[in-house]
């Protein structure tokens, strides 16, 4: 059975379910495979046109084992996963990734739709309860609402900024009800992220709550992550000309990249990564001076990547052993301006007639910084543009597509209460709330 340890004491080591349901380790550490599983060049050879679901299964076993019986996660799979993943060319070598075809229109479906479905079958096997503290920039807490809504034993509580997410990221957020509430931080992202590692970091709240997490330091957001870059990486390497896959992910804690790094190392044909980052750089700062130096977050067209102090930043340092020259043999990254975004945005729909929303384009811009003669080129689409089509339409002097379920979105009534980034103000209304 595959155990997992913490970052900060490898002596310390968890089952899969442990870990999953507790999100950080005691010692404020990340949990980690205690090993990395290698795919078979057999292996990789049997999933040529296999379906994303068949893809995960595989995977997802080699990480979880026996902790979840193989016909319930091979269900888990399957529903999981059960919408498109489409691959769009922009011209010959240049490819587009769309992973926002599930049903919050973000790549965050992948993962929380996973973990939401192992979270149900272990808390239904033992009769407990666990509420979910998650902090958002964007596009995490819908898709974790939407995963979790209505689950026995569930409640989930977004902690997302004060104006820092979209008009329709915000509707996703606030108008669940249910088990879904959402807390409006008077902040940054980065106050809300502060506010959770804080509250998972004291002992004492952390039992009063019975809390887990649902962010990207839970290993069971990362696992999922490397489901698409494995399957898509397969498909495409089976076209002729399109072995050497170079992968752009938008990064902002980099649990996509650290999905990406875990395809890599599992033996996924993918050549290079690319860190693509906005004006909120420190990874890339440590990519090019050794030393990394987090940052307060600052406002960009990209918000959902407006993250200062990326959490999975310490996954990436521990699994190179702290050396950034072996981070380098596998990672280039680059960070763009909102100016240098838009003009992306610009010249892909006028190129190709395609519509990048910001956090997409800045990945494009990282592609096409790296691209080189005889690769093929992934730019990873994290979500629908018509999430933010209040920033795109002034930028394209058009009109954004809205996807029918995301228009519903609109018209429901907003339920939020507002928070300054204090644990003494969480801890007073989750008292009030949580029975």
């Amino acid at each position: 059975m595959m155990l997992f340890y913490s970052t900060k004491n490898p002596d310390h080591k968890v089952s899969f379910e442990t870990a999953l349901l507790t999100g950080m380790a005691e010692d404020g550490g990340l949990y980690m495979p205690e090993k990395i599983p290698k795919l078979t060049a057999q292996a990789l050879r049997s999933l040529r046109g296999a379906s994303l679901a068949e893809v995960a299964f595989l995977v997802a076993r080699k990480f979880i084992g026996e902790a979840i019986p193989e016909e319930v996660l091979q269900e888990i799979c399957e529903t999981s996963y059960n919408f498109p993943v489409p691959i769009f060319q922009l011209e010959e070598g240049s490819l587009v990734l769309e992973l926002f075809h599930g049903p919050t229109g973000a790549f965050k479906d992948f993962a929380a739709r996973f973990m939401a479905r192992c979270t149900s079958y272990f808390l239904t096997k033992s009769k407990a309860k666990r509420n979910i503290l998650v902090a958002t920039s964007g596009d995490t807490g819908g898709a974790i609402g939407s995963s979790f809504f209505g689950l026995e034993g569930v409640n989930v509580f977004t902690l997302y900024p004060k104006g820092g997410v979209s008009l329709l990221q915000e509707k996703q957020l606030t108008t669940m009800g249910g088990n879904v509430k959402a807390i409006e931080i008077d902040g940054t992202f980065d106050d809300c992220q502060r506010l959770s590692k804080a509250a998972f970091a004291d002992r004492a709240f952390n039992d009063k709550f019975q809390l887990m997490s649902a962010n990207s330091i839970n290993i069971g957001r990362i696992i999922p992550q490397s489901f698409y870059h494995i399957w898509s990486s397969i498909q495409i390497a089976q076209n002729e000309g399109r072995n050497k896959l170079l992968y752009a992910v938008p990064s902002g804690n980099f649990g996509n990249l650290f999905g990406g790094i875990l395809a890599k190392q599992m033996g996924a044909p993918i050549y290079r990564l690319i860190a693509a980052n906005n004006a909120n750089h420190p990874f890339i700062d440590y990519l090019k001076t050794g030393n990394f130096q987090p940052q307060e977050s600052i406002n960009t067209l990209s918000n959902a990547m407006d993250i200062g102090h990326p959490n999975n930043y310490y996954r990436i340092d521990h699994l190179f052993n702290h050396k950034v020259s072996r981070v380098r043999e596998m990672i280039d990254g680059a960070y763009f301006t909102d100016k240098q975004t838009a003009e992306a945005i610009i010249n892909v729909y006028h190129d190709y007639g395609y519509i990048l929303c910001p956090h997409t384009a800045v990945a494009y811009l990282g592609e096409a910084k790296f691209r080189k003669e005889g690769m093929t080129t992934v730019t990873v689409a994290t979500a629908d543009p018509a999430k933010f089509r209040e920033s795109i339409e002034p930028i394209l002097e058009s009109k954004v597509p809205m996807p029918e379920n995301l228009e519903k979105v609109l018209t429901k009534k907003k339920q939020a209460v507002s928070l300054p980034p204090t644990l003494e103000a969480l801890e007073t209304y989750l008292a009030k709330v949580i029975s």
